[in-house]
Order: structure tokens, then sequence, then C-alpha cells
């Protein structure tokens, strides 16, 4: 008598229980909380799995009409990571807030989005399911290589793209990766000392319990298998033609910003690249404001300029 065991892919990501994937899912929940009300979610079908979408959206019916704001968060976190720019985004447009699979969200990953040109058909499956035409594309790190590749490889549908200290640009190097280790191992640290700890290493994750958690959960909840994506080449970078705004941190780990907001827009037509000084590989979350005003202000000239 012969038996077959179903053996989990290797090649995606996956939870390592339904305790810990609903503990963490608890989590991510108190982090939502925090941003603007969810109007709706919605699970979009595509050829990789099933993506997960959180979608906000603006009161007055003149925003309504605006072209929508996508986002695409980091690597090991999920789209509760945008907490501090739905209230704003949401106020002036729709807005769409999608897991990645792959990530420990609720998104169901079933084949690996890791190579370019699948992470470009699975991003262009999800705006289809979703019905949407024509989008304003914002992403953050890992979501930013996402972006960066989309604009490269499936730009049908983007009214113009957004990258916030995105990968894409050089490759990791091992500075990023221990400062994403050191931040791991200071969430643990003991509470008095979690605000000198994200001062030193720009880690607003460490003050805020709610972000705290959900990143504790994910660690222990969730299992990323994806290597680090490969930066676009020159030759790739310079055929993009979508509407770009890069925005990097003065102390970022991930990118060298001096040579970046130089280089960029020698190689993207018309791409605008701006320093943020006062932080590191996070500006959305600790110049939430600052940010959401200068993207804002970004895609109303891109729409002015089609109108």
């Amino acid at each position: 008598m012969t038996s077959t065991v179903t053996r989990a892919r290797t090649d995606v990501g996956r939870y390592v229980s339904d305790a810990r994937r609903d503990r963490h899912f608890a989590a991510c929940d108190a982090v939502y909380a925090l941003g603007a009300t969810v109007l709706g979610e919605q699970d979009v079908e595509t050829s990789f799995g099933t993506t997960h979408v959180y979608r906000y959206g603006p009161a007055a019916p003149t925003a309504q009409s605006r072209t929508p704001v996508v986002l695409v968060h980091g690597a090991g976190s999920c789209s509760a990571m945008w907490y501090p720019n739905t209230p704003d985004l949401s106020a002036d447009r729709p807005v769409y807030a999608i897991d990645t699979p792959g990530d420990p969200g609720r998104s169901v990953q079933r084949a690996p989005i890791h190579q370019p040109e699948h992470a470009a058909q699975w991003l262009d499956e999800t705006l289809a399911g979703l019905g949407l035409d024509r989008v304003h594309l914002v992403g953050s790190s890992y979501g930013g290589w996402l972006v960066l590749n989309q604009a490269h490889r499936g730009r049908d549908r983007l009214a113009s793209v957004t990258l916030l200290d995105p990968g894409g640009l050089e490759k990791v190097g091992l500075r990023f990766f221990v400062w994403i280790f050191a931040g791991l191992f200071a969430t643990f640290a003991p509470k008095a000392m979690r605000p000198r700890l994200a001062d030193w290493l720009e880690q607003p994750v460490l003050v805020i319990p709610e972000l705290r958690t959900m990143i504790r959960t994910a660690v222990r909840a969730y299992r990323i298998r994806r290597p680090s994506p490969l930066p676009l080449s020159e030759d790739e970078l310079s055929t993009i033609r979508t509407p770009l705004y890069l925005v990097l941190g003065k102390r970022s780990l991930l990118v060298h910003p001096e040579r970046q907001v130089e280089r960029v827009p020698r190689l993207v037509p018309g791409a605008r690249a701006e320093i943020i000084s006062g932080t590191g590989h996070g500006p959305q979350i600790d110049h939430a404001e600052e940010i959401n005003r200068r993207m804002l202000a970004f895609m109303a000239s891109v729409d002015s300029q089609t109108v």
C-alpha cells in the first residue's frame, strides 16, 4: 500500500501554525486601527496566489473620482505599515493597500514572484482584479523594488510611481542586514532602553507598542522564502517613462542617497529625486506628514498634466 505525502513548497512563504498566524493577525489589526478606517477588504486571485487588499477612501465625491493610490509595503511586513499615511492619502483620493504574497500578511502565496517578470505579472493581475486601469503606485523598501520593476516591465496601468527609500537601485549590502537584525534584537530590550535604541537605530518600531508587537509576531509566525532582488541595470532604468518620484532618507543604509539622487534623474527622464534629512530607511513613518504632503503634491501635478 502506497501513501502520498503532501509537503509545503520550499520556495513560497508560509505561516508555521494557525495559532501563531492568528496572533499575528490580531497584532496587525491593532496597527491598522492607528490609521484611517478601512472601508473594505478584497481577495484577488492571481496566477501566484490570493492577494489580500485593503481599501480606504475619501468622503468627498470629487475626491472619489481622482486617480487612486496603490501602496506596496516592505519586506517582512504587511500593509498595516502604512497606518501613518492612510489618513492623509485617503482624505484626498481612493487608496488601496496590498498585502504582498510571500510576506506576513493576509495574502496566500502559491508560487514565487521574486523573478522580475513574475513580479510584474502578479502586480498587473492584482490591479486588473481590482478593476484599476490607472493608478499612482507607491512602494517602500522591497515594495519599492516591486514598483520600480513595474515601471520597467508593466507600465500600462501606471499614472506615476513613488519610491520611498526603495530596493532595486543598489545591491543590498551587509550594513543593511546588520541594521535589520539589530533592530529586531532591540525589540526585546527593556522598555527603558527602547527610546535610546530607537534614536540610535532610527527604528520607530521600538517605541510604538503596536508596531513592536506586529514585528515580533511576524518573525515568530511566518517564514519568508525568497532571495534578495537584484537591482535594475542602468539600461533597464533608462526604459522607464512613467513619472517617477524618488524619496531617500539622508541616513539610509539601503542605498547611498547622494549617489542615487544624481543617478536616477540622469537615467529616467523627468524623474524627481529628493533626500529627506533627519531620517533613514522609513521616511514615510517618522516624517509621515511631510512625506504625505509631498506625495500628494506630486500626484496632483501628474494628474493636472493629463487633464
